[in-house]
């Protein structure tokens, strides 16, 4: 694959990463989720673990790091909302 490929899917992996972190700081910070559904989230969750495996059976490491990043953001919002329900 060429680099301008690798270099498109990073950049998206960056951003769809990355844009998780403010919301995890902003539950860990006020404790409160409320606003987050539960079942939106745990299938979200569950289709970053997908995606993650389909990188990894690919051999597509900038699809894979990318999303086990997302699934550990995911996870401890996931965790979180469990934790303040």
């Amino acid at each position: 694959m060429g680099i301008w490929v690798e270099a498109v899917g990073s950049a998206a992996g960056l951003c769809t990463t990355f844009c998780w972190i403010p919301q995890a700081v902003k539950i860990i910070r006020e404790r409160q989720t409320s606003g987050i559904s539960l079942i939106t989230q745990s299938f979200f969750t569950f289709g970053v673990l997908l995606w993650a495996v389909y990188g990894l059976l690919l051999g597509r490491w900038p699809l894979l790091l990318a999303n086990v990043v997302t699934l550990a953001l995911s996870l401890a919002i996931l965790s979180l909302k469990l934790r303040y329900r």
